[in-house]
């Protein structure tokens, strides 16, 4: 008992000493910590503030006000109907690396890679000599949603300042308000006219598509796209682009004159992060690039993202058992929007030539008991939901584009390629992430993997993958043992 009572009393004292030797160095970071908080208290809050240039009514007539590139069909159609106007609108077309590179010198890598690329195209064209700068506009359009696209304008004001460019001014054109501030106004006949841009943008995307890859005569479908495009830009001045129904007719009459081959090629939907999946700048032009690997790509329209950004507003009033004003202006829209997706459909369904494309209700339906319309983030459900529609329409073989580091996407298109998968194991997705530091031969080698498997089972009588070809989605460790066993 004394020898244990005499290691305890030796432990007491080599604690006691050793918390003597600490007191300095104790005492001495509670005085540097102390004096840190009371010099952060004291430090006076400076806010930095942007010199704000405001577009006015008067810069209309001599500004050029230049757009990044997204949708190139949808965004010529909008162009003609905005110069008419009375706005000199350009959609840039400016490409390489000179953008990534000014976008990368502006733009935090951190961000993400839409915004980097929008506003390394926009300092691309300001600092290439070709605009008076004095009498130049920006204008970036702004989901309004929960994701960093909100803080684009911060960011593009943020370079022109470290540029020396504050002087040109930004117009923030918000989206889900179909509105700009300061003096660019668009009319409510502007705005039916770009819906209907959109209608006929999305018509001629997706039968493009369907004929691009089989055309016996290379450019014959890109001709065809520029002579209808011209025809339409014309309707929209004489008013004409309101008789929805004979232009459709009049477009799919235009792609039926296409001569194509009779082959049998594998179908890759294209899903993903609005800008990543539609801009070419964006995702290194996907839809050529399958086309050249002997594939058919499939794009759904842009009117299912305008109608899943307003179906938000009628899910947030069932979800919290209220309606709003908003909800209930917006239902007319949403009609409006729907009635000129269905018309498109019943007409291409009608003519038998082509595949129809599926109607927003359609994708809801596919969505439904896989994930829930409170997931609204980004692209929320509604890219799960395209997936599995396009998957429901024999389209088996899915590109998800994402920029890498975007959340909500990874969480809807990346997070639910398992639940895909669940419920139809003949699913080929491969998700891809788009970065300015990541490598387009690693991208363009998945892609191919997944080619692989596309063509291995569209030549395989069964459907079903050949065992040797390469499955790219990742397995749980307790299903290789079981398949190994």
């Amino acid at each position: 008992m004394s020898k244990k009572s005499d290691k305890t009393d030796n432990n007491q004292n080599l604690h006691t000493h050793l918390n003597r030797l600490a007191e300095p160095f104790t005492s001495l970071w509670e005085m540097i910590f102390s004096q840190a908080e009371r010099e952060e208290l004291e430090m006076p809050l400076h806010e930095h503030e942007m010199p704000l240039r405001q577009f006015t009514t008067d810069m209309k007539r001599d500004y050029t006000i230049l757009v990044p590139q997204m949708l190139p069909v949808h965004f010529k159609l909008i162009g003609g109907i905005l110069r008419r106007q009375g706005y000199n609108i350009e959609f840039l077309e400016n490409v390489g690396y000179s953008v990534t590179e000014h976008g990368l010198q502006n733009v935090h890598n951190d961000t993400c890679y839409p915004a980097l690329l929008a506003i390394g195209q926009l300092l691309d064209a300001i600092k290439s000599g070709k605009y008076d700068l004095d009498k130049i506009a920006l204008l970036l359009p702004q989901t309004g949603g929960g994701c960093r696209a909100s803080n684009y304008i911060y960011l593009l004001r943020k370079a022109l300042e470290k540029n020396g460019l504050s002087h040109i001014p930004v117009i923030a054109l918000r989206l889900d308000k179909l509105q700009a501030e300061g003096g660019f106004y668009l009319s409510k006949g502007t705005l039916l006219r770009c819906l209907f841009a959109c209608y006929y943008g999305d018509m001629i995307l997706w039968l493009k598509n369907q004929c691009k890859p089989y055309e016996e005569v290379p450019g014959h479908t890109d001709k065809v796209v520029e002579i209808i495009t011209n025809q339409l830009d014309y309707a929209f001045a004489t008013g004409q682009y309101l008789l929805l129904g004979p232009n459709y007719f009049k477009i799919i009459n235009a792609f039926k004159q296409i001569k194509r081959q009779n082959v049998v090629k594998p179908k890759v939907g294209i899903v993903g992060e609005i800008y990543m999946k539609y801009a070419p700048l964006g995702n290194n032009d996907l839809e050529n690039y399958l086309i050249s690997q002997g594939a058919q790509p499939v794009v759904t329209g842009v009117l299912d993202f305008m109608l899943y950004s307003l179906n938000n507003n009628f899910v947030d009033a069932k979800l919290y058992s209220r309606t709003t004003l908003k909800s209930c202006l917006l239902k007319p829209l949403f009609k409006l929007l729907t009635i000129g997706q269905q018309a498109m459909r019943n007409v291409i369904r009608l003519d038998g030539t082509f595949m129809p494309p599926a109607t927003f209700g359609q994708v809801q339906r596919a969505a439904k008991g896989c994930i829930g319309e409170g997931v609204k983030m980004g692209e929320g459900w509604l890219l799960t939901g395209e997936m599995l529609d396009l998957i429901e329409s024999g389209v088996n073989n899915i590109v998800s584009a994402q920029p890498f580091g975007c959340l909500p996407n990874h969480i809807v298109a990346k997070g639910m390629i398992r639940a895909v998968k669940e419920r139809h194991p003949e699913a080929n997705i491969v998700a891809i992430d788009y970065d300015p530091g990541a490598s387009r031969t690693n991208q363009e080698n998945r892609i191919k993997l997944m080619l692989a498997n596309a063509n291995a089972a569209l030549h395989n009588e069964s459907g079903q993958v050949k065992r040797h070809v390469l499955n790219l989605q990742p397995l749980d460790i307790p299903e290789m043992e079981e398949k190994r066993a």
